[in-house]
């Protein structure tokens, strides 16, 4: 499985450590950045971030994207203006799991600041490990929202 993974400075932190535990789980990573958690975020922001992401998953290139910000709140609204991204803010495993079996999230958002790193790896385990077994007809209609 490929992912692509981002975060802005407030969520730099959490995505590193994401970033080296999934390079052990032997996951695919393709890092678009922050790569400095200083960094100025008037000239790339977490829009640009989720912009990137979002693109990657809609194209095919990777299967599925991960954002972190500081509350994921910022990611997850910006990442659901990318048609074909289907993005959920997951503060806990459970939601992760619910978001793939019904909703087919093809991109998770976490916020740093409102959780910790171990049950951020959680949430991203349970995640991507988890498939669809909803109703395809759900997902059309929101293609459909798409084209209004």
């Amino acid at each position: 499985m490929k992912i692509a993974l981002a975060s802005d400075r407030g969520g730099f932190a959490l995505k590193q450590y994401l970033l080296e535990k999934l390079a052990a789980d032997l996951v695919a990573i393709h890092d678009f950045g922050c790569t400095d958690p200083m960094s100025d975020d008037y000239a790339i922001g977490y829009p640009d971030y989720a912009e990137m992401v979002g693109k990657a998953v809609a194209s095919g290139n990777v299967d599925r994207g991960i954002l972190v910000c500081g509350t994921g709140i910022g990611m997850s609204i910006a990442a659901n203006k990318v048609r074909g991204v289907r993005c959920a803010l997951v503060h806990d495993t459970f939601s992760a799991e619910q978001t793939r079996l019904y909703n087919d999230s093809n991109v998770l958002a976490l916020g740093e600041m409102m959780i910790g790193r171990a049950l951020g790896y959680e949430i991203v385990k349970t995640w991507l490990r988890t498939p669809f077994m909803g109703n395809m007809n759900r997902l059309e209609k929101i293609k459909e929202l798409e084209e209004a």
